[in-house]
């Protein structure tokens, strides 16, 4: 996890980070990602601060929401390399 820096918005720093560990694979195409209560322990942060950084990833399309399942890691965003 990369250190954050309390005197900016932590949300983009926290998208940042998860966007990273996706890339390097820490959790694979299809696997449920992990809410937003277990991400905020995690980060030591509030849990909206969390949910603001997974619904950007979501709209990037790096995650998919399945309705009352949770997010899930899809193939990353089109025209990733």
């Amino acid at each position: 996890m990369a250190e954050l820096d309390r005197s900016r918005n932590l949300w983009p720093q926290i998208a940042d980070d998860l966007r990273r560990r996706l890339r390097a694979g820490e959790w694979a195409s299809g696997e449920r990602f992990p809410g937003t209560v277990a991400l905020a322990a995690e980060y030591g942060v509030a849990q909206a601060t969390t949910q603001k950084a997974v619904v950007a990833l979501r709209t990037e399309g790096w995650l998919r929401l399945e309705v009352g399942q949770g997010s899930f890691v899809t193939d990353g965003p089109k025209g990733e390399d």
